[in-house]
């Protein structure tokens, strides 16, 4: 991973802070991890285990997506708490089809990574769809999860205070 991109994720840091409203950060957090892996689409996605759904505040060019926790690739990154990396998502028995076919959107690659609270419980999903120049590699998986990490503080701080 390039100082650049640490740099580019630190100065984005300064940003964030300034977002105390999860309906503000959310479409920041999605335009950066775009900007950042080179991605044409970015959805993230809350866990709901009350409800044992997920469901996303934010999902570019489609509505709100609620889905089970167990569905799909997102389910599968909460499930097991790593990242997934499926460069052949209509391959992937996982793959949730129905949205593309819902959307008129089709997926070629998928990055879901999972965000950490405190406790080290995953409290979301960033999915990245679309990597404009092939597929997601390691380096797109390293740098995500770094973003994921930095930006884990505001999205947990976000969401306890939408409960309060």
């Amino acid at each position: 991973m390039s100082l650049a991109i640490y740099k580019r994720i630190a100065d984005f840091g300064k940003r964030l802070t300034q977002l105390d409203q999860i309906e503000e950060a959310l479409p920041t957090i999605s335009e950066e991890a775009k900007a950042i892996v080179n991605a044409e689409r970015c959805s993230i996605f809350i866990v709901d285990r009350a409800g044992s759904m997920l469901w996303t505040k934010l999902s570019d060019g489609i509505g709100r997506i609620a889905i089970g926790i167990d569905s799909g690739i997102v389910g599968d990154t909460v499930h097991t708490k790593t990242v997934q990396m499926v460069n052949n998502p209509y391959e992937d028995s996982r793959f949730l089809s129905k949205i593309d076919e819902k959307s008129g959107f089709v997926t070629r690659n998928i990055l879901a990574v999972p965000i950490f609270n405190s406790r080290q419980e995953v409290i979301g999903v960033i999915q990245l769809l679309n990597k404009y120049n092939g597929d997601f590699n390691e380096n797109d998986e390293g740098i995500m999860s770094f973003f994921a990490n930095y930006i884990s503080g505001t999205l947990e701080l976000a969401l306890l205070m939408e409960k309060k």
